[in-house]
């Protein structure tokens, strides 16, 4: 398979286009036990964008597994980039943007009903390589399929070119004969972003610059512009995707969450008790949870995982954000830029590429695409908003009392303990379609007050 299928295939890349706590709170009497991160997913893509106003900082995530030679990739773009606003950054920060925000799983303990007691738990690499200048004739040819190089530059380990094009069969041809084998249907999507007059991004792995680099994986991309359009284009990376793909976006703002608006967005269901014994299976459980969500909900939605104020978790998965790692993340607002953030020829600062403004608020929305090629027509439209309230996908484990009970209270716990146990494997099967017989056994879950039982059973029980 081609450098550009493989790619597309495991990352669908071709997002962008237009668009640009400290330990556990008090108040959460319970402790954090495990997360759904990114690595449930073997198809899963990540991207971060950071925006406030018409500014866009995107930083994608490169989890390509193959040949570097192969590597390549064409994304659509809503101007000409300059060297100064490509970058390369650490593939350290989405892993860490991933964990903050990721769905957790939360435990409690029961106290002793006969004690009356609570528990309270209390820079850019900057490639030195040239881009070779194609020949007279090479641009000549170039021109008759209507394609121009407008710039061509390396950034780290990637060799760099930004193209315009008038005609997509021409595109298509371009990158044919250039090395860059598109799948088929590719010149059909490619034609509505020549339309809109956008130019593309296409990147390759410079083999020289990378024998250099200490990272034994390609590091993110990162590019920042301004476009009153805030957007990730989805549509090309399904040429040649292979069914269901997972994409997660971190969207950073300085307002408050970050939403859909040309698609529904649901939360994932939370706050809701299920059996101890997922504890040691938590993923699977997840994985099993969002596909019974996502069929139930309906396929063309995404759903909201996570939406918190950066300054705190409640409880923690990961520690928030320092302010250095969120510049890492393309935060161009923050207050104190680091000292090697200088001003450009181009005006702009690096590593933050935007000057900073006097704001220090950074509001992270976690949404969650389950897509194919029948289920989003369209690309995904995005709109900031002031709406600051906090939501996360949370599942609880209730432990119960193992210590000796010998008192009036100890009889109606172990009633009321039995009926939680049957109401959280309830829950469980309807979150998860498993079975409601299997969830019991494992669950360990008897019921007391079965029919034609010898009265002696419940008295062993009890």
């Amino acid at each position: 398979m081609s450098a550009l299928l493989k790619f597309l295939s495991s990352f669908f890349l071709c997002f962008l286009a237009f668009i640009f706590c400290s330990s556990p709170a008090l108040a959460f009497c319970g402790f954090y036990v495990a997360k759904a991160d990114a690595k449930l997913y073997n198809q899963a893509s990540q991207v971060a964008i950071a925006r406030d106003g018409n500014r866009t900082v995107l930083t994608m995530a490169n989890d390509y597994q193959g040949d570097l030679k192969d590597f390549a990739i064409v994304i659509p773009v809503p101007t000409v980039l300059k060297k100064d606003q490509v970058r390369v950054g650490d593939p350290k920060i989405m892993q860490r943007l991933d964990a903050f925000s990721a769905p957790r799983l939360v435990e409690y303990y029961d106290s002793d009903p006969c004690a009356r007691l609570e528990m309270f738990s209390s820079d850019a690499t900057r490639g030195n390589s040239v881009v070779q200048v194609p020949s007279a004739a090479k641009a000549r040819r170039q021109e008759s399929l209507g394609v121009t190089i407008e710039e061509k530059f390396t950034v780290g380990e990637y060799d760099i070119l930004i193209l315009s094009a008038k005609e997509s069969d021409g595109l298509e041809t371009w990158l044919t004969q250039n090395g860059y084998r598109l799948p088929n249907g590719a010149s059909r999507l490619l034609q509505p972003y020549i339309r809109q007059g956008l130019k593309f991004f296409v990147a390759k792995v410079n083999l020289a610059e990378k024998a250099k680099s200490d990272s034994q994986n390609l590091r993110p991309l990162m590019m920042a512009f301004e476009s009153p359009k805030f957007m990730l284009p989805i549509r090309l990376g399904m040429t040649n995707a292979r069914g269901e793909q997972d994409l997660l976006v971190y969207l950073l703002s300085p307002k408050g969450q970050t939403e859909l608006v040309n698609y529904r967005t649901a939360k994932i269901p939370s706050d809701l008790e299920i059996p101890t014994y997922v504890k040691s299976n938590f993923g699977e459980f997840y994985k099993a949870m969002f596909k019974t969500s996502h069929l139930k909900e309906g396929k063309s939605l995404a759903f909201l995982e996570y939406a918190w104020d950066m300054s705190s978790c409640d409880p923690c998965a990961a520690d928030p954000l320092s302010p250095e790692e969120l510049r890492g993340a393309g935060v161009f607002w923050l207050d104190n830029p680091n000292k090697d953030a200088a001003p450009s020829n181009s005006g702009r600062r690096r590593p933050g590429f935007f000057p900073p403004t006097n704001n220090s608020n950074v509001f992270i929305t976690r949404l969650h695409v389950r897509y194919a090629r029948n289920t989003f027509p369209e690309d995904l439209s995005f709109k900031e908003t002031s709406n600051r309230q906090q939501f996360q996908g949370r599942y609880i484990l209730r432990w119960p009392f193992k210590g000796e009970m010998k008192c009036e209270a100890a009889k109606d716990y172990r009633k009321q303990l039995r009926d939680r146990q049957e109401k959280e494997a309830v829950t469980l099967a309807s979150l998860t379609n498993w079975n409601m017989q299997d969830i019991r056994r494992k669950a360990n879950i008897t019921q007391n007050q079965e029919k034609n039982v010898p009265f002696w059973r419940n008295i062993w029980r009890n």
